[in-house]
């Protein structure tokens, strides 16, 4: 009960509505299946985009309208999308496999001990076009990953990505520029 207080039942029932909504997105067992339910939940997937096993949460929030995915986006199993606030991928983005973006954080009920130090955040994640986002790597609440720019394998991104730059590490730093 303390949750749906702190949510509200509007929200509960949206929650509702999109956990049953996304039961045919599950069972889609292609990628061209999945997109087109997706888009008709809201999202805009372009044209040629691949979804394979990607998950999606707080979907009672800012929901699939929040969700843009470009043309010729590739994004791989087991990535976790969190839509409390949007995210955009341009054009040409790949996702790897088990990418975290998380566009929230809450360390969890209004009067945990907590929420004075760390107050609850959202900010939209962005990956411009041409970019790579290596396997496990963690997208955490406001970044930008500048234009043809390389995520390595684990790292988590803290901060902007400039644009055509290799990053890598926990967190994410420069490696080099991509000339």
């Amino acid at each position: 009960m303390k949750a749906l207080g702190e949510i509200g039942f509007a929200r509960a029932a949206r929650f509702g509505f999109m956990t049953l909504a996304m039961v045919p997105y599950r069972l889609a067992l292609v990628p061209p299946l999945r997109s087109l339910w997706l888009r008709l939940l809201g999202a805009h997937i372009g044209r040629g985009a691949i979804l394979h096993d990607v998950r999606f949460f707080n979907l009672y929030r800012r929901g699939l309208g929040g969700l843009s995915v470009g043309r010729e986006c590739f994004l791989g199993d087991e990535c976790l999308i969190d839509l409390a606030e949007t995210v955009s991928l341009e054009d040409q983005v790949t996702l790897a496999e088990r990418v975290l973006v998380l566009t929230h954080t809450n360390v969890g009920y209004r009067d945990h001990p907590l929420q004075r130090h760390f107050p609850s955040r959202t900010a939209a994640v962005v990956v411009e076009a041409g970019s790579f986002v290596g396997a496990g790597v963690t997208l955490l609440p406001g970044v930008r990953v500048g234009r043809g720019s390389f995520v390595a394998a684990g790292s988590v991104v803290t901060e902007d990505v400039p644009p055509a730059t290799l990053v890598a590490g926990v967190p994410a730093r420069a490696v080099r520029a991509l000339a």
